[in-house]
């Protein structure tokens, strides 16, 4: 039985502080991210009836302000265009390429710098990152948020969190050459996200500890991918996060 829109009016203002948490978190300002947590809102109780339980609410309401804020990012044409992913994807295949670490780790240290980062990759990449490494939300979990394959959601992970180290060290990337290391450099990195999770299978883990343990490009590839996905969970992840004074009334003021 689908949920009274009376009832969903009178849940909805509980949600808004996680929902304008992860909204901010992937948006350029907070003056957007207001505009879409209202336009969520009002999604939400237009589709009431699509609503089942409301124990399915934050999954629910959360694949509305995932659709709502590709829809408004994707108009935008300062938004990073989706093609970066294969570009930096591209660069992570080459062996000799590698960051300074110690720029990454030292850039994590503010949130701000990790912000401006985020907005520098596509939407569909970081709203992705800000939902497994901020909020803490299961790779399933986001699958069926975004109505994506298991696989395909944990490939957009490992892009974006590519691409989200790549951002951090805009200024410091370089080349270093490689000799005789065992595994070639791409066939660890495409694996280095899910050691990072703890998914991998215990020989293919042993594989990429041995090539994390010899390769002079990978390692600090490594720290500068744990550094950057702690900074997103001791930063992004506020439980305090405050709601704007002039979104709570905003919230109120929507007509069920």
């Amino acid at each position: 039985m689908a949920v009274d829109a009376n009832e969903l009016a009178g849940i909805l203002p509980e949600q808004t502080q996680a929902l304008y948490r992860y909204v901010r978190s992937i948006s350029r300002d907070s003056a957007t991210a207001e505009d879409l947590v209202q336009e969520t809102m009002v999604r939400a109780l237009e589709k009431s009836d699509t609503l089942r339980s409301p124990a399915s609410l934050r999954s629910w309401l959360f694949r509305i302000a995932h659709n709502t804020t590709i829809d408004y990012y994707r108009r935008q044409r300062e938004e990073p265009s989706e093609d970066l992913a294969l570009e930096v994807e591209k660069r992570w295949q080459d062996d000799d390429y590698t960051v300074d670490a110690a720029v990454v780790v030292t850039r994590t240290e503010t949130a701000e710098e990790v912000q401006d980062a985020l907005v520098r990759i596509p939407v569909a990449y970081r709203s992705v990152v800000v939902l497994h490494d901020a909020e803490g939300w299961t790779a399933r979990e986001i699958a069926d948020v975004m109505d994506l394959s298991l696989p395909a959601t944990k490939q957009r992970l490992r892009r974006g969190r590519m691409m989200l180290v790549s951002a951090m060290a805009r200024g410091h990337e370089r080349r270093v050459a490689t000799a005789n290391v065992p595994l070639r450099c791409w066939d660890a990195r495409q694996h280095v996200s899910a050691y990072l999770d703890g998914e991998l299978a215990q020989t293919t883990a042993a594989a990429v500890e041995k090539h994390l343990a010899t390769c002079p490009t990978c390692p600090p590839l490594y720290a500068s991918l744990v550094s950057v996905r702690d900074a997103m969970a001791g930063g992004l992840q506020d439980p305090d996060t405050v709601v704007p004074d002039a979104l709570a009334p905003r919230i109120r003021s929507i007509p069920a």
